[in-house]
């Protein structure tokens, strides 16, 4: 006869249950810790500044985050407790948490690369992106990342959890052929749900859970960031409805209060207020300091993530910008210029349209409130009969750029389909900035000449997955790492613009013509300063034309944001005009404004910030505002400051800045009304 083992004794079934639920958590919550450590290894730069103990105590902070997925995700476990049988074999037990791990560590492994990209933990921008076309989005992410290793990495770990959680079953086996005890199920049941619903409260305190603001810990934004989880930051951002976030500051001031302010910060001696009961800052304009011939015409360049961290002109000579260093010597360079926000589209209807980007309005040419008709460029100046022309190396169905610039007045679209036989398309974006270049030309040059004409030319190829053609006309950039790419993208856009402006000086239209160079935004390097990450929002801005540097000087050293971009063109055409722009006319400031902007980064981060002069209040998601000083060169610096009176002042603007901005836009009075339009 063949022998039989004898079976293993086994645990009480509800004490092997709750045991196998405990070291589940236990298991998970290791292995998200492991994807936080890797997060330091892929980010060495940001995390090497950070002492120790910031680093440690981001891992504390972040098991608390941790604990609340990890308690929402045993929450069907929980429940089959109250059942006779239990867990049953925990077959089904073990396809649900091998599922939703395999989910969750998907979304942390591609993270990894989300924050060296944009310096924040999954949020709304990731399902922008998806929403808006997955395959332009799927083309990206495989020609621009390295998807397979990535991959991997993804299966290594999930493995290495459902083995372990395997390992645990058999760890835990129930005693055979016995169920529950009925007079033990529901104590059991209650102690493993308090437990569970302290874990997804994420703390002990009364009053609200743990939130993300609970995050920020430390002086440096990478500790911060650290501490959060992905998976929780992007489900905040799918459930949560910003408009209730935006509605908080509408509330923030009493009306009056904030219109005062407001006021105060934007309007100078040159502006007339107008209908001053109904809108906030409808305004005339008369410029002052003219040219001596004003511009015929206006081309605005906007260039792709031209951080100012790279621009010769600003100090970082690192060969990466020799073309626009080369233009800045004949125009007016700004040298604090500032992005108000981090992503094109946010920099699109800020620059064009100059209104700022908003809490719940980060997709604003897209959200219903992009409808409104805004006092921006294509307003301004088709009132006075000009032809216009916006041409973009992509499609201008992405982020409804046309559905939107159409509604704002323009006519005359360029985009990707209409390029014939392009020296290079890159399959994921669109045409190279050299076929962009070389059809702005032709179309400028074919411009009727008896009306003046404004044109927006917009570059796409410093774009991840930076696919440039292969005969390069520059040197690719190497000794920057994982930059390199990025760089020599930034190189390459930088020789196209300096081709760009070396023929058309030989256009009939060029003398006469008045050319803004500025980027859209900036992107994530090495360093983090203040608790914005502000040098993701620095970007250069230069204004070029006959007698430009003569009249106004080489260099402007104002606080400036995008917003301010439309009110400085068009005062340059001489005439006064009527705007309601949340910005100003830069070249109308008296000498000691050191300037103002409000900027915000995308998607659903909350983080909003004032800069003045070399003042800075940051307001993060939750938390009180932080005042600190800064400098951008020769010496970079950024500290923070104790001084309640002007925290208080500047805490005052900032809210005042956004109520009022987001009464204007829900009220749909951010435009010029029709008997004030010129």
């Amino acid at each position: 006869m063949k022998h039989q083992s004898p079976e293993r004794p086994g645990l009480d079934p509800l004490l092997a249950d709750s045991l196998f639920i405990l070291g589940y958590a236990m298991l998970y919550i290791g292995v998200l810790a492991i994807l936080r450590g890797i997060l330091i290894l892929v980010n060495p730069d940001l995390a090497g500044g950070v002492p120790f103990t910031d680093l440690a105590r981001s891992f504390l902070v972040g098991l608390r985050f941790d604990l609340i997925i990890t308690s929402i995700l045993a929450a069907p476990l929980l429940l089959a407790l109250l059942l006779p049988n239990g867990l049953g074999t925990r077959k089904l037990a073990l396809v649900w948490l091998g599922t939703c791990a395999a989910v969750t560590l998907f979304a942390g492994v591609a993270e990894l690369e989300f924050y060296r990209e944009f310096h924040t933990r999954l949020n709304s921008i990731a399902l922008h992106y998806l929403e808006e076309d997955p395959a332009t989005v799927s083309s990206m992410i495989w020609h621009g990342f390295p998807v397979v290793r990535y991959l991997l990495l993804w299966l290594a770990l999930w493995l290495v959890y459902f083995f372990s959680l395997r390992w645990l079953d058999r760890l835990t086996p129930k005693r055979p052929r016995q169920g529950y005890r009925a007079a033990l199920r529901l104590p059991v049941f209650i102690l493993m749900v308090c437990l569970a619903a302290w874990g997804g409260r994420g703390t002990l305190r009364s009053g609200p859970p743990l939130r993300w603001g609970d995050a920020f810990h430390s002086q440096h934004l990478f500790a911060n960031h650290l501490a959060l989880n992905g998976t929780y930051t992007l489900s905040k951002a799918a459930m949560n409805n910003h408009q209730e976030q935006a509605d908080k500051w509408l509330t923030a001031l009493p009306t009056d209060t904030a219109v005062t302010l407001v006021r105060d910060m934007l309007l100078t001696p040159q502006d007339e207020l107008l209908e001053p009961e109904q809108y906030v800052l409808l305004r005339r304009h008369t410029p002052v300091n003219r040219l001596p011939a004003p511009p015929r015409n206006i081309v605005l360049i906007m260039m792709e993530s031209f951080s100012g961290e790279f621009v010769g002109a600003f100090g970082n000579d690192r060969g990466i910008t020799p073309e626009f260093d080369k233009l800045a010597t004949r125009g007016l360079l700004f040298d604090r210029f500032f992005s108000n926000g981090t992503h094109t589209h946010q920099g699109m209807f800020a620059t064009v349209a100059c209104f700022p980007n908003l809490p719940g309005y980060e997709y604003l040419m897209q959200q219903p409130e992009g409808q409104n008709l805004f006092s921006g460029l294509p307003v301004l100046l088709n009132h006075r009969r000009y032809n216009d022309l916006y041409i973009y190396n992509g499609h201008f169905s992405w982020d409804n750029q046309q559905g939107f610039f159409r509604s704002q007045g323009m006519s005359n679209f360029i985009g990707r389909d209409d390029f014939r036989d392009p020296i290079f398309i890159d399959p994921t974006w669109g045409v190279s900035d050299e076929d962009m270049f070389n059809r702005a030309l032709q179309e400028l040059d074919g411009m009727p000449a008896d009306k003046p004409f404004y044109a927006i030319l917009q570059t796409l190829s410093n774009h991840t997955p930076y696919a440039l053609p292969e005969q390069l006309p520059v040197e690719p950039v190497t000794g920057f790492g994982k930059l390199d790419l990025h760089l020599t993208a930034q190189r390459y856009s930088d020789w196209v613009l300096g081709q760009f402006f070396a023929r058309a000086a030989d256009s009939p239209w060029f003398e006469d013509t008045l050319f803004v160079i500025l980027g859209d935004h900036g992107f994530a390097i090495t360093r983090q300063l203040a608790e914005i990450d502000l040098l993701r929002f620095r970007v250069p801005m230069l204004i070029l034309g006959p007698g430009i540097r003569e009249t106004y000087g080489a260099v402007n050293h104002t606080v400036a944001t995008q917003t301010d971009v439309v009110p400085t063109v068009v005062g340059l055409l001489g005439e006064p005009f009527v705007h309601q722009c949340w910005g100003r006319n830069l070249l109308s400031l008296q000498d000691d404004d050191p300037g103002v902007g409000v900027i915000k980064p995308s998607g659903s981060d909350q983080t909003v910030a004032l800069i003045r002069g070399d003042q800075l209040l940051v307001k993060p998601p939750g938390g009180k505002e932080l005042l600190g000083r800064y400098a951008l060169y020769p010496d970079e610096f950024y500290h923070l400051e104790e001084d309640n009176e002007l925290n208080k002042e500047l805490s005052a603007e900032l809210a005042a800045f956004i109520q009022s901005a987001l009464q204007s836009l829900r009220d749909n009075r951010s435009g010029v009304p029709p008997q004030q339009a010129q």
